[in-house]
């Protein structure tokens, strides 16, 4: 909808010049890619742990590896192009930055705690299998933490919840 062409990752390779990994599975760019990356390319991840990126296929192929600045360092391969691996292929937000601000962490803290509340006061009537969030909870930790910002926001009126579950109505 934006515009973007969608490609295999062995046609992006080619093509791209950031590349930054959200699948949670392992070896996403592979040594393959890494063959055909133009020099300069920037690799990234924030997905899963240090395995989006094929961290021990990067090593065999470079020549050299140099930090060229915190969290930036150059793999050099053979044909003297240069691929940067930032925060060294783990995840970026929490390994090359300051990790998630306390005001994101604070949500996310409230979510778990009262999700282990809610597990444990109904523990007997769950089946042992994966829940989201219940959307009481989710909603309630949302409204206190703008109270909390001093952040009004308007309620939907029944009409308009009506409207939104509704799939009779609009387009």
């Amino acid at each position: 909808m934006d515009g973007f062409r969608v490609l295999t990752m062995d046609e992006a390779a080619r093509e791209g010049d950031i590349f930054v990994t959200v699948t949670g599975d392992v070896n996403v760019l592979d040594r393959k890619h890494f063959e055909v990356m133009k020099d300069g390319a920037i690799l990234a991840n924030s997905g899963h742990f240090n395995s989006e990126i094929n961290l021990k296929a990067l090593d065999e192929l470079a020549q050299s590896v140099r930090q060229v600045r915190p969290s930036v360092q150059e793999y050099r391969l053979a044909d003297a192009r240069r691929l940067f691996l930032l925060g060294e292929g783990r995840l970026i937000n929490l390994a090359a930055a300051e990790g998630h601000p306390a005001a994101v962490m604070d949500m996310s803290f409230a979510n778990q705690a009262l999700c282990s509340e809610y597990i444990a006061k109904n523990a007997a009537s769950l089946e042992k299998k994966v829940y989201d969030v219940p959307d009481d909870i989710d909603r309630e930790v949302a409204r206190l933490k703008l109270h909390a910002m001093g952040i009004a926001i308007d309620t939907l009126t029944e009409e308009q919840r009506r409207y939104l579950s509704s799939w009779e109505e609009g387009t």
